[in-house]
């Protein structure tokens, strides 16, 4: 039976997350999190940023690992196929027709009705990684409860990637290293 939920959560997210990556974190959060309860909402936060560091898709990557920790290898083997599934079959077929209409007028008013529905799942999944890093995942959102380091090493990243045009995972292994080197500090 948790073989048969695994594929059947990530085939819902695999088949509803229009936009990529980020734009399924909202949807893997309400299936893994919310829904089955396989993760807390801290372990999700670290869910993110492995699947982020590592090669291929977050919810790919999110679904091996939920499927690793749920039930082993044949979980990680299912889950994956479950995300991977509609992707193989709804791209076989759009390539097909948009290759036959792409001209046509109503599918341009389609496909551009949907970027601001894509780009709100994207806001939405952002905030509520921001508010699990900065105040904890169940913390109140309050002043003395602010992680300011997190605050500090979230806006240094931000300068360095919009201002500085530095590589990302360059400025991801720094924002580790810095995280490390106050952890240490603060020993």
């Amino acid at each position: 039976m948790t073989l048969l939920q695994l594929f059947l959560s990530f085939l819902q997210i695999g088949a509803f997350s229009f936009g990529g990556g980020y734009a399924a974190v909202p949807l893997i959060q309400g299936q893994i999190v919310n829904q089955h309860g396989w993760l807390t909402m801290s372990e999700f936060t670290d869910l993110i940023t492995i699947s982020q560091m590592t090669p291929g898709p977050i919810a790919v990557n999110a679904a091996t690992f939920v499927g690793i920790k749920i039930a082993g290898i044949p979980g990680a083997l299912v889950a994956t196929l479950g995300c991977i599934l509609p992707s193989c079959v709804i791209v076989t077929l759009i390539a097909r027709l948009y290759l036959k209409y792409r001209n046509l007028a109503l599918l341009q008013g389609v496909l551009g009705s949907l970027r601001p529905a894509v780009v709100s799942m994207i806001a939405s999944a952002g905030i509520s990684i921001l508010i699990s890093a900065f105040w904890g995942a169940d913390a109140v959102i309050a002043f003395a409860t602010t992680n300011w380091s997190m605050i500090v090493i979230f806006l240094l990243c931000l300068v360095l990637l919009l201002k500085c045009k530095l590589d990302p995972i360059l400025v991801m292994v720094l924002a580790g290293v810095i995280n490390l080197v106050l952890s240490v500090i603060r020993v």
